[in-house]
């Protein structure tokens, strides 16, 4: 007889909560620094002035995205735990129509009702509510939410790519740091574009387009409020 061989797969979507927490952070780390940096110097800043700009720029922007991931988060989890005890109160009080209602969940899918129930009896049997919380609430280990894992992620992503902007602060001329910051940021959301493609199996090119395109959306609109505000000044 044949012996069956299993080879184990590897899913992107596990990597689902980290990376879009790591993506958003450092992109908006990248965007908001250098556009706060490039508004500041249209203004005609000075250098020194500049650099404590996009360094409250990211102090102030890294506890945000850590506070907001962690609320927003929080409030998934809150949902998910609301959810599982719901789930968990029905199945004490009425076991039966819990067994019937996985049922009806899998024969919806495609499988045969006889199947469909002596599956649902089979899972319920293992743990029931781990069999209603994937089929039918949604929640699985993979997608669970993790508030102070997205936190840190967050803030941790979005420091590092605000540092990327004001090194450039410190190491261009001062009279082209404007030119310098723009092309320099654009290279790098462009590259963090690609990264964050290929850690998630999208198309590369695609995201790249993306978010070199918001973020020199953003840049230029800020460069245009701080040359207005230069020259009323």
């Amino acid at each position: 007889m044949a012996r069956l061989h299993l080879s184990p797969e590897h899913h992107l979507v596990s990597r689902m909560g980290w990376l879009r927490a790591g993506v958003l952070g450092a992109n908006d780390g990248i965007v908001s620094t250098a556009s706060l940096i490039i508004g500041v110097a249209a203004a005609a800043g000075k250098p020194g002035d500049i650099l404590i700009a996009g360094t409250a720029g990211l102090v102030a922007g890294a506890m945000s995205m850590a506070a907001g991931e962690y609320v927003s988060v929080s409030s998934q989890s809150d949902t998910e735990r609301a959810d599982l005890a719901r789930e968990r109160t029905e199945l004490e009080s009425d076991h039966e129509a819990e067994v019937r209602e996985l049922a009806g969940i899998y024969a919806a899918r495609g499988v045969d009702p006889v199947t469909a129930d002596k599956v649902a009896c089979q899972l319920m049997a293992k743990d029931a509510l781990g069999a209603h919380a994937r089929d039918e609430l949604g929640i699985s280990g993979t997608m669970t939410a993790k508030p102070v894992q997205a936190a840190l992620t967050s803030a941790a992503t979005f420091t590092t790519g605000a540092l990327l902007p004001l090194i450039i602060v410190i190491i261009a001329p001062s009279d082209a740091l404007v030119a310098v910051e723009v092309v320099a940021s654009l290279l790098f959301l462009a590259l963090l574009g690609a990264i964050a493609a290929r850690a998630g199996g999208a198309p590369v090119a695609r995201a790249t387009v993306r978010v070199t395109f918001w973020g020199a959306l953003a840049m230029t609109l800020t460069a245009g409020i701080g040359r207005m505000v230069g020259a009323t000044i």
